[in-house]
């Protein structure tokens, strides 16, 4: 993950801990291993009322946490989907008090159906601090597809 905010005072402990919750987030999505300990793990980063929206160039598709997993486990672990796996690109956190935004691209590739894959988008994820920890409250996506294309970052 790259970060390329300035760390403010006392945010050092909650990047690491929202950064933690990131890497949660991008592990449970691949084909191998036991995915269903890692969606468990990803079931736990989220508040129970988190909101997850899939746009994509058509109307969005608004879930819940539990709707959001379960078809993903099924996919995941019903042999339809191999090879699959999911990873940030860059990254950007920003933090005031309570409150955090992670936003940053990613790539997946795999094969569905024995037809391999690849694809790159943007997501947001917005954190709220508990007694628990970071937890996510919400978060959205968007794929690329023809118009729409993730930007490589700019040199620095």
């Amino acid at each position: 993950m790259i970060d390329d905010e300035p760390v403010r005072a006392g945010q050092t402990g909650d990047r690491a801990a929202i950064a933690a919750v990131v890497r949660t987030f991008f592990a449970a999505f691949t084909s191998e291993g036991d995915c269903v300990a890692r969606l468990d793990a990803l079931r736990e980063v989220f508040l129970p009322q988190a909101v997850i929206v899939k746009t994509c160039g058509g109307e969005p598709e608004v879930y819940a946490v539990n709707s959001f997993i379960a078809p993903r486990q099924a996919l995941l672990s019903g042999g339809r989907l191999t090879g699959f796996s999911e990873w940030e690109l860059t990254g950007r956190t920003e933090v005031f008090g309570d409150i955090a935004q992670h936003f940053c691209s990613y790539a997946k590739e795999g094969v569905q159906d024995g037809v391999p894959f690849t694809g790159r988008g943007m997501k947001t994820l917005q954190f709220v601090r508990t007694s628990a920890g970071w937890r996510i409250s919400a978060a959205a996506w968007d794929d690329e597809r023809d118009g729409l294309v993730v930007e490589p970052p700019a040199a620095g």
